[in-house]
C-alpha cells in the first residue's frame, strides 16, 4: 500500500490511498482542480480513484467530493449522518453508508470505521487493510480526544495517521476569541500535540513503522512543537520508524507503507 497525503489542516485534508492498480481517496477538502494539481505533484493517479471515503461533512473534508466523484464517476462512502448533511451536496451521485461494526470491502480493500468525538454528524475514523499485501493503516483526525473505540481501531496497523493540532500554550496565548479556543480544545474539538504523544504512545507496537501527524494548525501550532512531543513519546515505547508531518500548502509524496521487519531505518520527515 501507498499512501500520498495530499494537504492536511484548517484550510483542506485529502489523503490518497493506492493499493495494487486502484487508489481510495480519504477526504477531499480542496476544490476539485486543487486536488487535481496536488494529485500530479505527489504522483497520484486520480483516474484510478475507485471511492470516495469522507470521515465527516465539514468543508475541509468534504468541499471537492461531490464535484469530483461526478467527473470520475466514483462512489462516496461516508455514516449515514455525514450523507444526510450533505445532501443537497451529493443529489445525483451514489452514495454508500459506513456503520461502525459492518465493515466495508472494496476491491481488497477492507474498512472498518468508528465514530470520534468531533462537532459533526457522525464523523469516523479508519482502519483500512489491503487483503492482499496485510498492511493496515489507520487514520484517525478531527477529534477533541481518543476513546477505547479508537485505539481498538487502530491497534496493530503498520502505519497511523493521527491529528496533532496545537501545541496548549500557544492555543491558550494565541489570536482566537475565548469560546473558539475552549472549541478547539474541548472534547468536540482536536487533538492537541500533547493528546496525541499520549494516542501514538499506547499504540507503539513492534510492528509499527510510520506515524504521520495530520491537520497541524497554521496559528496555534508549530511542526518542530509536534516532532517533539510525539517524537519523544515514541521514542520512549522504543519506535524506531519513520516520522512524518503532513503540510498544508504542499502534498506529502507517496510513500509506501511497509511492516516493521523490513522498515529499520529512523527518520523524521515533513
Amino acid at each position: 500500500m501507498k499512501v500520498a497525503v495530499l494537504g492536511s489542516g484548517s484550510r483542506g485534508n485529502a489523503i490518497a490511498l493506492q493499493d495494487n492498480d486502484q487508489v481510495l481517496l480519504i477526504d477531499a477538502g480542496f476544490g476539485a482542480k486543487s486536488l487535481k494539481r496536488r494529485a500530479t505533484a505527489a504522483k497520484v493517479t486520480l483516474d484510478r480513484v475507485a471511492a470516495i471515503l469522507l470521515t465527516h461533512e465539514h468543508g475541509d473534508h468534504s468541499r471537492g467530493a461531490a464535484a469530483l466523484a461526478r467527473e470520475l464517476d466514483c462512489p462516496v462512502y461516508a455514516s449515514a449522518g455525514t450523507l444526510r448533511a450533505l445532501t443537497r451536496r451529493n443529489k445525483g451521485l451514489k452514495t454508500f453508508e459506513i456503520s461502525p461494526g459492518d465493515p466495508v470491502t472494496l476491491n481488497g480493500v477492507h474498512i472498518r470505521t468508528c465514530f470520534t468525538s468531533h462537532d459533526a454528524a457522525e464523523p469516523l475514523a479508519f482502519a483500512v487493510e489491503s487483503t492482499s499485501s496485510g498492511i493496515r493503516l489507520g487514520l484517525a483526525y478531527d477529534l477533541g480526544c481518543s476513546s477505547a473505540e479508537i485505539r481498538g481501531l487502530l491497534a496493530g496497523c503498520d502505519c497511523l495517521m493521527v491529528e496533532s493540532n496545537h501545541d496548549d500554550t500557544m492555543l491558550r496565548n494565541g489570536p482566537y476569541p475565548a469560546r473558539v479556543r475552549y472549541r478547539i480544545a474541548g472534547p468536540g474539538g482536536h487533538l492537541s500535540n500533547r493528546a496525541a504523544a499520549q494516542l501514538l504512545r499506547d499504540l507503539v507496537h513492534e510492528g509499527l513503522s510510520t506515524v504521520v501527524l495530520l491537520h497541524l494548525s497554521d496559528r496555534c501550532n508549530r511542526p518542530e512543537l509536534a516532532v517533539r512531543d510525539v517524537g519523544d513519546a515514541l521514542e520512549s515505547r522504543g519506535f524506531g520508524g519513520t516520522l512524518m508531518v503532513a503540510r498544508q500548502d504542499k502534498p506529502l509524496p507517496l510513500f509506501e507503507v511497509v511492516q516493521r521487519e523490513r522498515q529499520l531505518s529512523l527518520g523524521i520527515l515533513g
